[in-house]
């Protein structure tokens, strides 16, 4: 394999794991759970990172795998989590701490998203991101204006889940 095509995968993955690791935030309850998510994501994005051809942002393409992998993950309904051995793999990627102090603010939030369905999840994650709808329809393979229709679907239900 050859060097280069690591070395871009690590700087691309280091410079926004933070991405994972909202991901896995708002699809897991805990750390454990996050965890494992966070490992399955990083073995999604390596495996299919010879396929990133650059033509979006390398944080789209990554949204849309991780995003991918939580959903489908998580759609089974033991909701375990099968991970891959990682121990193959000649590299160790620099884990940064992920502070929660912030989220700590938005814990309410979070637990309401998590009671939304995958795709609504994923909305409103990419929404909080401040991804246009033009970026979440191509994130999540929807036409724009089914991607302002669903979100304010989603808003209206967190809404009612937060203010009963």
């Amino acid at each position: 394999m050859k060097e280069s095509i690591k070395d871009n995968f690590l700087a691309d993955f280091e410079a926004n794991q933070n991405i994972a690791h909202k991901i896995c935030r708002i699809y897991t309850s805990n750390e454990s759970d996050h965890n494992d998510l966070f490992q399955e994501i990083t073995i999604q994005l390596w495996k299919n990172y010879p396929k990133f051809r650059g033509d979006a942002k390398f944080s789209t393409w990554m949204y849309r795998v991780a995003l991918n992998t939580a959903i489908s993950l998580y759609r089974k309904s033991t909701r375990t989590v099968k991970t891959q051995d990682i121990s193959d793999v000649a590299f160790k990627i620099k884990s940064v701490d992920y502070d929660d102090t912030q989220e700590q603010q938005l814990k309410a939030l979070y637990k309401a998203i998590r009671g939304l369905n995958d795709i609504d999840k994923a909305l409103v994650f990419l929404y909080l991101e401040d991804k246009s709808y033009k970026e979440i329809s191509e994130t999540l393979g929807i036409s724009e204006v089914n991607a302002r229709v669903k979100m304010n679907r989603a808003k209206d239900k967190l809404k009612r889940i937060l203010n009963p």
